[in-house]
C-alpha cells in the first residue's frame, strides 16, 4: 500500500509539473500546489469518510476546480490565458493515466475500489495514457499537425475520461449509489487517493478542454 501511495503522489506531483510546463505560468503553479495542500490535510483528517451529509462534502474536492475551469474557459483573460497553452506538452501530459490506472488497479486488490473502476472493469482510460505517446510523435509533434485526428483522439479520451468518472461517482457510498454495494468507491475518499478527483481528474480534463479549444481554432484557420 506504501508503494502504492508513493507512485501515486509522484503522479500527481508529475501532472502538476505537466501543466506548468504547459503554460509556463508561476500563479497556476503556486494554486495547484495550495489547492493539492488543502486537500491533503482535509482528506487527512477523515473529513470526507462521512458521506452521509447533504450535501456530500465530495462536493468540496470537485466544486472548486470545476468552477475554475468553466471561468477559465468563459471569461475574457481566461480565453487568452488557455491561447497560450503549449499543445504539445498538454498532449504528452496524459500519459500520467497510465500509472493513474495501475495504482487504481492496486486500490481493487486492497478492497479500496470496486473492479469496474479498473481496466479489468469498465475503466479504459488507460488507452488514452498509451496512445498519448504515439499521438504526440505522429499527429502533434509535426511541423503540420493533423488537426482531424488530434481533436477525434481528444474527444475519446474525454470521453473515457467522463466514463470512470460516472462510474466513480456511482460507485461512491453516497444516498445516490447505483453500483459496487459489495465494494464501494472509498479510496478516493481517503488520503493521498483524493487527489485523483481533486488535483488529476480536473488537470486531465482542463487539458482535453484547451487542447479542443485550440485545435478547432486551428482548423477554422485552415479552412
Amino acid at each position: 500500500m506504501l508503494f502504492a501511495a508513493i507512485i501515486f503522489i509522484l503522479t500527481v506531483i508529475i501532472s502538476i509539473l505537466f501543466l506548468y510546463k504547459a503554460s509556463n505560468s508561476k500563479t497556476l503553479l503556486t494554486t495547484l500546489i495550495i489547492w493539492s495542500i488543502t486537500q491533503s490535510l482535509i482528506a487527512y483528517s477523515g473529513f470526507y469518510l462521512l458521506t452521509d451529509t447533504i450535501p456530500p462534502r465530495f462536493l468540496l474536492m470537485v466544486g472548486p476546480p470545476l468552477l475554475a475551469i468553466i471561468l477559465i474557459l468563459t471569461t475574457k483573460n481566461g480565453k487568452r490565458f488557455v491561447s497560450s497553452f503549449d499543445l504539445k506538452t498538454l498532449t504528452l501530459l496524459h500519459t500520467v493515466r497510465i500509472p493513474v490506472e495501475l495504482v487504481l488497479y492496486s486500490l481493487f486488490l486492497q478492497k479500496l475500489v470496486p473492479e469496474l473502476m479498473t481496466f479489468s472493469g469498465r475503466n479504459w482510460d488507460i488507452l488514452s495514457g498509451i496512445s498519448a505517446v504515439l499521438i504526440y510523435f505522429l499527429v502533434i509533434k509535426k511541423d503540420k499537425i493533423n488537426t482531424s485526428l488530434a481533436l477525434a483522439w481528444n474527444f475519446i479520451g474525454l470521453g473515457l475520461l467522463l466514463n470512470i468518472v460516472i462510474n466513480a461517482i456511482l460507485s461512491a457510498p453516497f444516498a445516490f449509489q447505483q453500483f459496487s454495494f459489495e465494494q464501494p468507491n472509498i479510496g478516493v475518499l481517503m488520503f493521498p487517493y483524493n487527489l485523483l478527483p481533486a488535483v488529476i481528474v480536473p488537470i486531465v480534463l482542463f487539458s482535453h478542454l484547451i487542447s479542443i479549444k485550440q485545435l478547432l481554432a486551428m482548423k477554422k484557420q485552415i479552412q
